[in-house]
């Protein structure tokens, strides 16, 4: 329950007649009005008793006042005086005739005065009793029955403890036996009366003031799902709290609705230091290496990579910005597969580069990615590793397509939100594949303190940690509900503790296990992934060089085309054991096969001290062979330069290298030639403003360009 004030200040919970303790309702008409479900609104036998007693002892001592009149009072405050007695006495002869007297007694049981601007049993029962009014005991019964008689004298306070324990003992008296036995009634006058109050429970602070104006609508929170989720939150903060960590955002989304189950905003609504009043699900942050699966799902349904291709992560440049490793290791070249799971940043924003920054944006945006700039150019390579930001909600909603074969749907939070169809941006298969090395358990963001094997194997996750540790990410799933962590700091303020695997992946397991259902969902192969044989090194299709080759799965539709570039076979003349070819043969050759690694991951296997095998020179006047075409690192595809203003062009010239296995490259620019270099060294070109083509051309020919945008500063 979260309790809000009403619009006009008042604490007050509306009463459902099936909610609320019987025994309460029971002794409530035995001690006001016995005869209320026959009286027309006003109980003529009570008004004839009313007057003799009063008359009788010559001062009023009883008003004869029906639940009914009490409503009309309640709702319509007069002076006590016999006019208006008169007056409430004809409007609930009224009010009988257009309300049922479950109506009536509801109303009573909801604006019951409790002092102050606390009306109505419920909203009563839990600022006394710090629960509902379901299950009263006898004590709770005469309390909340003695209060409202003089709500100003017996509100519970210090002040009016001796009135409101002698007024409460005074109702038990007159009730008897309605109460409970001698024993009860004992006990009863024996306690102490309540001399303070208690807030109302905020459970979902942050989503109940998100709901709040969207009417009367059923959220789809689960009340035992929220109370985990904020128990365990709770749990955590005092190990985060001295770290420097302030503020949290929990998520919990059922997959097969899309039905927000649980939201946690934030660690304490009431605490303004750090903000705790806003709303941190809302809140864009950047989501460090979080959206690195989604790059992967991708790739796999364009054809640019499987799961088993092998990538470089070697130190990469791109144009002025060095790619930068997360523990400054690099592993030369592993499976795309491996690469996800230990969170390597270089194979994915050479793989964004491949399949473009718009094409990542724009599915972000398609599943619900609201805050994105829609300027052109706005992102780089680096929205891979977090170059952008995202809030919680968002990262549920862009995650929840790779646990629902590729289909994103609105998160629900009400029962008025449309069950949407889902919209496809990942098949089924390249989903599936994603999901399948996002459970891998080598890697490095496994919670340190928890041992390997109590891991659920359905659990597929990924963290992120933001460059200069402003923000920690979980995200994860175990098939039944996909689940969203994030901790940081609302002001920006940054820890080195704000690690993912830290300090957000134990709080997401704890949520995935206490939540987890008894049977874990299964995840059958989709029928659209079909087995293909591809080279057991490079995972490329294999070529006739390829020692060895093993099947692995792949969507059927996006299988890519490229044959092993790693395994090349050379004729080598069989007098000097150099390289030959048809237009350069002079004698007796044989067909021999050799590892080709690329020039960037060779240089770094060489500098490790690696003893590499060396490929055949070429035989005089023999071109060098090319498997592929020259690779260009700088510009990066789709790169905008900003020349800065006072500036000279000439003084911010533009770095062109890349790399190639045939040796030396040739450098056109629009066209024009620039210069010639070795592999992996640099021209330089004095850029102008415009779009320009940029051509690397090997000895062999093979052609690669790019396109670069030169725009100016604006003052």
């Amino acid at each position: 329950m979260n309790a809000a004030l009403a619009p006009d200040d008042r604490w007050r919970i509306a009463a459902d007649l099936d909610l609320i303790d019987p025994d309460l309702v029971a002794a409530l008409l035995a001690l006001e009005d016995e005869r209320f479900w026959w009286h027309p609104g006003v109980d003529p036998v009570a008004v004839l008793r009313a007057a003799w007693s009063n008359l009788s002892r010559g001062r009023v001592v009883s008003g004869a006042s029906t639940l009914t009149m009490q409503v009309v009072r309640m709702l319509e405050p007069r002076p006590r005086t016999l006019g208006s007695k008169v007056v409430e006495a004809w409007r609930a002869l009224g009010l009988e005739l257009r309300l049922s007297k479950r109506e009536i007694l509801e109303a009573w049981l909801r604006f019951a005065p409790y002092g102050g601007n606390v009306e109505g049993v419920e909203a009563a029962s839990w600022m006394l009793f710090d629960h509902d009014a379901r299950a009263l005991s006898p004590e709770e019964i005469a309390v909340l029955l003695a209060i409202p008689q003089d709500p100003n004298g017996r509100a519970p306070r210090p002040a009016t403890a001796h009135a409101l324990r002698a007024a409460r003992d005074q109702v038990a008296a007159r009730l008897g036996p309605a109460l409970g036995d001698e024993a009860t009634l004992g006990a009863l006058r024996s306690a102490e009366a309540p001399i303070t109050t208690s807030p109302l429970p905020r459970h979902a602070p942050h989503a109940a003031a998100r709901l709040r104006g969207a009417g009367d609508v059923r959220s789809t929170l689960d009340a035992a799902t929220q109370r985990v989720a904020e128990r365990l939150v709770a749990r955590h903060r005092p190990t985060l709290a001295p770290l420097g960590i302030h503020n949290v955002a929990v998520l919990l989304v059922d997959l097969p609705t899309a039905e927000v189950r649980a939201s946690v905003g934030g660690f304490d609504w009431r605490d303004p230091q750090h903000g705790g009043s806003y709303d941190a699900t809302q809140v864009p942050r950047s989501p460090g290496s979080a959206l690195k699966p989604l790059v992967y799902a991708l790739a796999l349904d364009r054809g640019l990579a499987l799961p088993e291709r092998l990538v470089a992560d070697v130190p990469t440049r791109y144009g002025s910005w060095v790619v930068d490793s997360f523990d400054g290791t690099w592993s030369g070249a592993v499976r795309l597969e491996t690469a996800l799971s230990r969170s390597l940043n270089v194979p994915f924003v050479d793989l964004l580069a491949r399949l473009t920054v718009p094409t990542l944006t724009g599915t972000l945006q398609q599943c619900g990615a609201a805050h994105l700039s829609p300027t052109p150019g706005f992102y780089g390579l680096s929205a891979a590793v977090g170059g952008i930001e995202l809030s919680p909600e968002e990262m549920a909603s862009v995650w929840l397509p790779l646990f629902t074969d590729g289909g994103c749907r609105p998160l629900r939070w009400t029962d008025r939100d449309a069950a949407a169809p889902g919209l496809s941006v990942f098949s089924p298969g390249a989903a599936w594949l994603t999901r399948r090395a996002l459970r891998l358990r080598d890697r490095p963001d496994t919670p340190t303190r928890r041992d390997l094997g109590a891991l659920s194997p359905t659990i597929a996750w990924k963290t992120g940690t933001s460059q200069g540790h402003h923000d920690a990410w979980a995200v994860g799933s175990d098939g039944a509900s996909l689940a969203v962590v994030w901790l940081g700091n609302l002001d920006q303020r940054p820890s080195h503790h704000l690690v993912g695997a830290d300090t957000a992946a134990p709080l997401l397991f704890d949520l995935l296990e206490a939540t987890a259902p008894d049977l874990p969902p299964p995840d059958p192969r989709p029928a659209d992934l079909a087995p293909v044989e591809v080279c057991a090194l490079s995972g490329h299709l294999p070529g006739t060089a390829c020692p060895r080759t093993e099947a692995v799965l792949a969507p059927a539709a996006s299988v890519p085309p490229e044959r092993c570039p790693y395994h090349v076979e050379l004729e080598i003349d069989d007098a000097t054991g150099l390289a030959v070819g048809p237009g350069c043969r002079s004698g007796p050759s044989h067909a021999a096969p050799f590892l080709a690694w690329p020039p960037a991951v060779r240089r770094f296997l060489d500098a490790l001290g690696g003893d590499l095998p060396e490929r055949p020179a070429p035989a005089p006047g023999c071109l060098p062979s090319s498997a592929s075409g020259p690779v260009i690192l700088s510009p990066a595809p789709g790169q905008i330069s900003v020349l800065a203003s006072g500036r000279s062009a000439a003084s911010q010239e533009v770095p062109l290298y890349g790399e190639s296995a045939a040796g030396a490259l040739s450098w056109f620019v629009d066209g024009a030639w620039l210069g010639a270099t070795s592999s992996g060294q640099r021209a330089w070109w004095t850029p102008s403003v415009g779009r320009h083509e940029i051509v690397a051309v090997d000895v062999t020919g093979a052609t690669t360009r790019v396109a670069l945008e030169v725009v100016s500063a604006r003052p």
